[in-house]
């Protein structure tokens, strides 16, 4: 069974027990989340795709840990002008682990 899902402004495509880093939610670790923005649900021989979502489906994970990513560096830099700016970012996010996927 998959699912596809949406959550931070993006989709995921999920399946049970597949591990996932998402945009940050607020939710402490170890608690469970429910997605209702569940786009598509499948198997094998039926795919439900919702217009824009499928009404009572819904996805079900467990918040593994809240971590910051790898950091990115931002250098931008104009030839013969003397400009030069380096930034770094680390972006926050949430790991859940995917428990059920209910249609």
């Amino acid at each position: 069974m998959i699912a596809v899902i949406k959550t931070g402004g993006k989709q995921y495509k999920v399946a049970p027990g597949q591990k996932i880093k998402i945009e940050k939610i607020d939710t402490l670790e170890g608690e469970m989340v429910t997605f209702d923005e569940v786009l598509l649900v499948g198997d094998e021989k039926i795919i439900d795709i919702g217009t824009p979502t499928i009404e009572g489906a819904t996805v079900t994970a467990k918040v593994i840990r809240q971590d910051k990513g790898e950091k990115i560096v931002i250098f931008k830099y104009k030839p013969k002008k003397r400009y030069k700016v380096k930034k770094g970012h680390r972006q926050f996010f949430t790991e859940i682990e995917i428990t059920d996927i209910k249609s």
